[in-house]
């Protein structure tokens, strides 16, 4: 069997011949009106639940076109395939992510880009990798598992159409057609980029925002405020509109969630870059903690929020960030003596690696939040604005 590395080598090579069109999950320009024949079966087999295990989930399971590619559910994380698992984190949108850029780290050492909430995929087909392989999320056992299932797909000729009439007797090299086909769904498709928000068409001059929407606006842009625009950057870059996220990772220090199955274990910590789902950067414990900055574009519609899904409301996910340290007893618990248990979901050792220092989060008990509770539902009104389909 080929190693994940290789089939990752064959899709850098349909890359860069464009079988079928598309490119490679980087920044770009507008989608095309029409679907390559790569991309229009990648959409079949995105939707299609027989390449799961059980054969009752597919990639739309969790990422649902109604609810602009994210999961539709309240759940914390996704259900899994098979009864009685569950994915480990929260399922983002999908949309604008064809703008992003394999992992790497900046010149002044920041770690940026990469797919999934720690980057370790490098392209929209490399993310689609993991949930297929997965036991907690669509359960096959091998790349061999996968490819039997897209034999018996009602897709299966339209697949062979467009790769080769014998793709399917070497499964390395039809799984790795078969996240190039996903891949190119999500670069072509218009409907992972739409910009169609009120936001956007403010930006064009064809409506404006309310008094509300426009103070929370100053109050998102101010480094004194909500310092939003720091990370989820709210000025377009190579010519696209914003795309509200630098790519990069912070470390918030988000509580612990007891949802999750594997929370039940108090050993266990996600530690985003730093493992146990990436490997690559265990030794560098700066940082252990570090999850990547989703778009905030369609947050209204996505709770839950963060990457374990432990605030509920977007109101809350605001108030989260002014008033962590200012009133810590309202997202942590305490212990025995009634001290604030703050951080709970990293062991102590990584506390330090938290953002303290940076607006709004340079704060401790007994200041004022950095915002106070009419200018937090003012900062929510002007990121319902960024949710994609307004009709003015």
């Amino acid at each position: 069997m080929r190693s994940l590395a290789s089939i990752a080598c064959t899709l850098l090579a349909l890359i860069l011949s464009a079988c079928g069109g598309g490119g490679d999950g980087s920044a770009g320009g507008t989608a095309p009106l029409s679907l390559s024949a790569a991309a229009q079966v990648g959409e079949k087999l995105f939707n299609d639940p027989v390449l799961s295990g059980t054969g009752t989930q597919s990639c739309a399971s969790c990422h649902v076109k109604a609810n602009h590619h994210a999961a539709s559910d309240t759940r914390s994380v996704p259900a899994g395939a098979e009864a009685g698992h569950e994915a480990g984190r929260q399922a983002p949108s999908l949309q604008y992510l064809k703008f992003n850029t394999a992992f790497f780290f900046d010149k002044d050492g920041t770690p940026t880009g990469g797919f999934t909430w720690d980057g370790r995929a490098n392209t929209l087909a490399e993310q689609a990798a993991g949930p297929l392989l997965n036991p907690n999320e669509m359960a096959n056992t091998s790349i061999e598992d996968v490819v039997a299932k897209l034999r018996r797909s009602r897709h299966a000729d339209e697949f062979r159409q467009v790769f080769g009439a014998g793709i399917l007797d070497t499964p390395a090299d039809a799984f790795a057609r078969l996240l190039y086909a996903l891949q190119q769904y999500q670069l072509e498709d218009p409907d992972f980029a739409p910009f169609s928000s009120k936001f956007d068409l403010w930006q064009a001059g064809k409506v404006a925002l309310s008094a509300a929407e426009l103070r929370g606006w100053s109050l998102f842009n101010d480094p004194a405020k909500g310092n939003c625009a720091a990370c989820h950057v709210s000025t377009g870059v190579n010519g696209n509109p914003p795309l509200f996220t630098d790519n990069t990772y912070d470390v918030l220090g988000v509580p612990r969630n007891p949802d999750i199955q594997a929370n039940a274990n108090p050993a266990y910590h996600d530690l985003g870059l730093c493992g146990p789902v990436r490997g690559d950067l265990a030794g560098r414990s700066d940082l252990c903690g570090a999850f990547r900055v989703p778009t905030l574009r369609n947050v209204a519609m996505t709770a839950p929020y963060f990457h374990n899904g432990a605030i509920k409301t977007l109101t809350d996910a605001v108030r989260f960030y002014v008033r962590r340290d200012t009133h810590p007893e309202e997202w942590y618990p305490t212990d025995a003596n009634g001290v604030v248990q703050k951080f709970n979901d990293l062991p102590p050792a990584y506390h330090r690696n938290v953002n303290t220092t940076e607006a709004p989060y340079n704060r401790k008990p007994g200041d004022a939040p950095a915002l106070n509770e009419a200018e937090i539902a003012d900062l929510v009104s002007f990121l319902q604005t960024l949710t994609d389909g307004f009709a003015p």
